[in-house]
Order: C-alpha cells, then structure tokens, then sequence
C-alpha cells in the first residue's frame, strides 16, 4: 500500500526542494501517494486564504504531510506563520517537533526534541490600554502536567534508542514555575529510565555548550521557546540551515504529522534551483521513519552523507535537480 502523503510546496525555494525529496523518497522504493496543496504566503496574497477548517479536516485523512517552506515578503509577519504552521500543529496535535544535527568531521549528533503545542507559542496573553503610553502587554507560558510529561517521556524513549544520554534544557532558577513542573516532571519519569544518564542546562549555558562542545549532547528535551531557538543554533553549528530537517509530530499516529526544512523560502532565490534541498530530503526521512520505512530512511541519510562528503566542505554549487540526482545516485 502506498502511503498517503500531503504536499504543500508552499513559497519561494519550496516546491523546489519538496520536488527532490519526493524524487529521492520513490528512488528509495517507498511508494507515496500525493495530493498537492495549494497554501501559503503566494496563496495569501491572491484571495486571503491561509488554512481553512474545511481543509484542515482533509488533511487529517492523509498518513503524513510534507511541506517546502512558506511566507513572502508581502504579507504580514505572524499571518501565515500563526494561521497555517501554528494552527495545524495545534489541530492536529503535533506535540513533539523533532530536529537532528549530525556533522561527523565535528564530531556532532544529537537530537533536540521541543515541545510543541504549548509554553508561549500557546497565545495565552493580550493588550491593555493598547495605543496608549501606558499601555501593557502579557505573553504567557502555559505548561501542562500533560504537554511536559508525554514530550518527556519521548524524549526518553529516544534516548533509549540511541547513547541513552538526555539533557533537560531550561531556565529555572528564573521561571521558578514553569521550570519547576518540567524539572520535576523529567526527575520522576527519569526514574523509569534508569539505563539513561541525565543531566541538565540553563539555556544560555546550553546556547554556550551548543557553540563550544556540541560533542556532550545526545538527546535535549526542552520548551517550546527556547527549542526554537536552539535548534536554528543547531543547524549553524553542524554544516548549515540548509542541512537542518524537522518533523512536526504526533508519534501516536492519530493525526498526520507534519515534516519541512528549518530554512524559510528564500524568495531572492525562487525559480532559479540554487537552493540545497537536503533539509527536505533529510526532513523526509524523518517522515519515513514515523511510517515504518526505516531501512529506506536510513539508506537516505547514509546518500545524503555521503553528497556532504563529497563537497569536502567547498560551498554546493550545483543545480537544485543534480544535487537530489546525486543523492539518487549514492542510494
């Protein structure tokens, strides 16, 4: 049976990079079904359309949802980002966004698992006497017994699988609250764990190690802010954004997941197949996994490798296409 897959290509370099993805998936043997749709900034800027109810509900038919990138210049920041991104993660539950960085001439791997769904991403928050000189705003962060504990006890798992080494990353001595139920919801599902070393970071300190010594980390669980930005400073550190894959994730299946490059849709570039498209190869390996093919996931990343390999750290220089050919031709 071929999987059901949803493709949104979206913006800019997107359907690009979405292309040789798919293109290397199939040359892997994995069959893939694929209903394109039409969303994101382009969309936007034509009849306003971001995501509506009634396409969300479509989506949640399909096994996975694979997107390229989305945004433009022209419309508003927040727009595309909380109306299509946020809103379908929140939706359809995608509480864990999974991203790994490997760079073997340095040494790194290492996974960042982020809450997804909840902390100050959850909109919790609002104005008061707004255009005023006194005026206030507030941005919560909203955390659950519920939301911590199930992106815990994933992160957990994953250590199992890998060197059973997990670091919580926080700001506790700070957020006493929310750092609190994460501190001691991690301590009591450790306990379950007693194969995994744990340790834990502040988040600068984290942001230093992430720069300095990459090497001590295996796994990191941490919240939804500052796993948004660790894990760009992931991808800086271990070879680039453009290497950088991430899986928006519900791993009890229930509700399609959602993978994409980290990269956004660099419209200076669009059209011109200059963009690297081994974020969106490597993000849909990630896709792979969450659908059994593992064998063929791993025989991607082994190819993608190797083309990183190849490069012997000069800049890519070849054509969006050749480089999805030449991770075909390394399978």
């Amino acid at each position: 049976m071929a999987h059901r897959v949803a493709v949104i290509g979206g913006d800019g370099i997107g359907p690009e990079v979405v292309a040789e993805a798919l293109k290397v998936v199939r040359a892997a043997g994995v069959e893939v079904d694929t209903t394109d749709f039409d969303l994101g900034g382009a969309r936007y800027l034509r009849d306003g359309t971001v995501l509506p109810d009634e396409t969300l509900e479509e989506l949640r038919g399909y096994d996975a949802i694979l997107l390229g990138a989305v945004g433009t210049p022209d419309v508003p920041p927040g727009v595309i980002e909380r109306g299509l991104l946020l809103k379908m993660r929140f939706a359809l539950d995608q509480y864990i966004n999974q991203r790994p960085f490997t760079d073997p001439a340095a040494g790194i791997d290492m996974v960042v698992i982020r809450e997804n769904t909840e902390g100050t991403y959850a909109g919790e928050g609002g104005f008061l006497r707004q255009g005023t000189p006194h005026e206030v705003a507030t941005q919560g962060s909203v955390n659950t017994r519920m939301g911590v504990e199930r992106c815990v006890r994933y992160a957990f798992d994953l250590a199992m699988t890998r060197r059973k080494h997990l670091t919580l990353v926080h700001k506790t001595n700070v957020l006493t609250f929310s750092g609190d139920l994460w501190q001691r919801t991690f301590d009591e599902v450790a306990a379950e764990y007693p194969e995994v070393t744990t340790a834990y970071n502040h988040v600068d300190a984290a942001c230093i190690y992430f720069v300095q010594d990459p090497q001590r980390y295996d796994v990191i669980v941490t919240d939804n802010l500052f796993g948004d930005i660790l894990t760009d400073l992931g991808g800086a550190v271990s070879g680039g954004i453009g290497l950088a894959s991430s899986g928006n994730m519900d791993p009890t299946r229930q509700a399609p997941s959602m993978f994409e490059p980290v990269h956004g849709s660099a419209p200076d570039i669009a059209g011109q197949q200059k963009a690297d498209p081994l974020a969106a190869i490597l993000s849909a390996t990630l896709m792979l996994d969450l659908l059994g093919e593992e064998a063929a996931a791993a025989k991607i990343r082994t190819a993608c490798a190797t083309v990183v390999a190849g490069r012997d750290g000069r800049p890519e220089t070849r054509p969006t296409p050749e480089i999805g050919d030449a991770v075909v031709a390394a399978l």
